[in-house]
């Protein structure tokens, strides 16, 4: 009896305690976006481009602040979002693959269970990308050129267990072809030393990059896409499989929040980001993300991973360890 009333008083006190924050919020102070990649890459574009849209439906006094935390591969970021408060005055976008695979490979900062998913945004293919100008012309030539030469192609990614970074483990491992790894905090920084020729050549996500987009005059070119089929985004790329070579890695992103977070803010900021997410507005104004918008929410894409999290499973138990 004592045990039962001393949950019931525990149970009541976080009540109360919870009672205010559910009263003012979100009107008393800013919301962080956690990202954890630099500024200008396309988890940073995709938070600030979305940020008003679900600020204006949450209306009132709401507003929403970009915190930028890059480095590890998102786990400095996570790793933040998993210890705030979970009072709703944090939430962050997270990477899938990354987001999974790096606790499976070490002692990791956050655990996936430290956070509550609220949604997906993009499902976007990983791709390999060149300068236009480069010889490089296609996912076949350039493992060509590798065999002929190992190491003399260098390839960017944004960190260990990112999408970028576990596409080349397989298709390393599917090819036997050794290039020359170079870990980036972001896409920003890949784009940089790609188009400035000290890279040659870069693993991102085919939404970060609008210059995909722009038709014949765009300063990049795309060598393939490691996806099951061909994106609506890149109708004309062939995919790795094309070319006899079963690689498939896309890249996930969407919205999450520490575990604990009261139900009743997690469903007001679900509703507000899907309804965000539809604008005519937002879609118009999404660039790159725009063809591979792929919303779902929290509970769905939850239980969509559970595939992801057997293929990097799987993946991880083949690392050296």
């Amino acid at each position: 009896m004592k045990k039962r009333l001393r949950t019931l008083a525990g149970a009541a006190l976080i009540a109360l305690l919870t009672q205010p924050a559910l009263a003012s919020w979100p009107d008393d102070k800013p919301i962080e976006i956690v990202v954890g990649f630099a500024a200008g890459g396309g988890t940073d574009l995709l938070a600030r481009k979305l940020a008003p849209f679900v600020q204006k439906r949450l209306g009132g006094k709401s507003q929403f602040i970009v915190v930028n935390k890059p480095g590890a591969a998102g786990e400095i970021a996570n790793a933040y979002l998993a210890r705030a408060q979970p009072d709703g005055y944090t939430i962050g976008i997270v990477n899938v693959p990354g987001f999974l695979f790096l606790p499976m490979t070490k002692k990791a900062q956050y655990a996936p269970e430290d956070m509550r998913l609220l949604a997906r945004i993009v499902d976007d293919p990983t791709v390999l990308v060149t300068r236009a100008d480069s010889p490089l012309s296609s996912l076949p030539a350039t493992v060509a050129a590798l065999r002929a030469k190992p190491g003399s192609v260098s390839v960017g990614h944004n960190g260990t267990g990112t999408n970028g970074d576990l596409a080349l483990q397989l298709l390393t491992d599917a090819t036997k072809a050794e290039a020359n790894f170079i870990p980036f905090k972001g896409t920003s920084a890949q784009k940089t030393d790609l188009m400035g020729g000290h890279l040659d050549v870069a693993a991102i996500s085919a939404g970060e990059v609008p210059e995909l987009h722009g038709g014949k005059t765009a300063p990049l070119k795309v060598l393939v896409q490691f996806s099951a089929k061909r994106s609506a985004a890149l109708p004309n790329v062939p995919t790795a499989q094309e070319s006899g070579i079963p690689v498939v890695m896309s890249s996930e992103r969407g919205f999450a929040a520490p575990k604990g977070v009261p139900d009743a803010i997690v469903q007001k900021l679900e509703a507000a980001i899907a309804e965000a997410v539809r604008d005519p507005e937002f879609v118009a104004g999404a660039a790159g993300d725009a063809p591979v918008l792929a919303y779902l929410p929290g509970a769905q894409w939850n239980e969509s991973l559970n595939q992801n999290r057997k293929a990097l499973r799987a993946l991880a138990d083949k690392m050296p360890k």
